[in-house]
């Protein structure tokens, strides 16, 4: 039985995997990308990020577009410029999107999205899958949206141990960590590809917390994968806190196993190269996709906007519009051994083998 089998591997193998360094270190992402190419194959899909609006009821401490950040140049995007976007994104056979805002939950804002996915699909024949990141919301909204063409649904739960995110939240209802379990659910419920995920190298967080959510994230069966390094930004309360913290490649390295023993586990999820590992070196994204992931985002925001939506400090900001940041993205991922996947919807092979499971 291989060391990395994900059926024997138990809170100690995973912590001593995080530790892993060297040659130790090489063997896990050479292992992690065998089972990408056995169980996903070589190819990477493209989701077109549009960050729809930086407006959010939340105040989580780590987050820079958080309500309490009254520094924050809040925007919302025309119905014409998201579906600009999205018309952009299909002409250039992305093959999916993925909008993303700061979590609004009010009637009005409901209704819109419901419209405004009808409006993507009118303008795209209905040949873009799209992916949805708009925080908690009830089951019907879930539903409407659902009904009204979305097909996926990230909704990170960014730590697994109740105590620490009990650090990285205001302690009220609209910050509840049972909540979060309960909207996860009924995505799943109304029949979406689900998706969650953590950040890694938190002030306070142990290799122990990051045990704990690999083995959450598995145990709740999930289709999608999000995580990243976290960055700090100066405009949040868990700034105070950053003398805690590992330095940045430290954290990207961490990310990168992360990244791997749950590709290891959960083998044929997908697993996104995220924007944050870029933030902290060039090369971040590559060495996920070498070690397992198998999803790139490229943000397709309008550039008046795309400074506003900063979650955390040095965001990259490259233009796609112009065609050379797509150049370039093409040129790298062909560099890491895998292939573009134009046009392709890139749905998790995970989410239907839960199907046929339940059929």
């Amino acid at each position: 039985m291989s060391e990395f089998d994900h059926t024997s591997l138990t809170q100690k193998d995973i912590v001593r995997l995080l530790q892993s360094n060297g040659a130790e270190q090489k063997k896990l992402f050479a292992h992690a990308a065998k089972v990408k190419e056995q169980y996903v194959g070589n190819k990477v899909f493209l989701r077109g990020l549009i960050e729809m609006t930086n407006i959010c009821r939340k105040n989580c401490y780590y987050c820079g577009i958080r309500s309490g950040n009254a520094n924050v140049k809040r925007y919302n995007l025309t119905d014409d410029e998201v579906v600009d976007a999205a018309v952009f994104a299909w002409k250039n056979r992305f093959g999916s999107i993925a909008i993303q805002t700061g979590e609004v939950s009010n009637k009005r804002f409901v209704d819109r999205v419901a419209n405004l996915l009808k409006k993507i699909n009118r303008a795209t024949n209905s040949e873009l899958g799209i992916t949805l990141s708009m925080g908690e919301q009830t089951e019907d909204t879930y539903r409407k949206w659902f009904e009204n063409g979305a097909i996926r649904y990230l909704l990170r739960i960014e730590t697994t141990n109740r105590e620490l995110y009990k650090k990285l939240h205001p302690q009220n209802k609209t910050h509840d960590f049972d909540k979060r379990i309960e909207s996860l659910q009924a995505l799943r419920k109304v029949g979406y590809q689900v998706g969650s995920g953590v950040m890694i190298g938190l002030p306070f967080q142990t290799l122990e917390h990051l045990t704990e959510d690999v083995l959450w994230l598995k145990g709740m069966d999930l289709d999608m994968i999000g995580m990243g390094p976290y960055i700090e930004h100066h405009e949040t309360p868990l700034y105070r806190y950053r003398d805690m913290l590992l330095p940045l490649h430290e954290r990207l390295n961490l990310s990168i196993k992360m990244i791997a023993i749950v590709r290891i586990m959960m083998k044929d999820v997908n697993i996104v190269a995220s924007t944050a590992l870029q933030a902290i070196d060039d090369m971040g994204r590559s060495e996920a996709i070498m070690a397992g992931a198998n999803v790139v985002m490229p943000n397709i925001t309008p550039g008046l906007y795309r400074n506003d939506y900063n979650l955390y400090e040095n965001k990259p900001l490259a233009n796609f519009v112009d065609g050379d940041a797509m150049g370039l993205l093409e040129k790298w991922v062909y560099q890491t051994g895998n292939t573009i996947g134009y046009g392709e919807h890139g749905n998790p092979r995970h989410y239907y083998s839960r199907a046929r499971s339940k059929s």
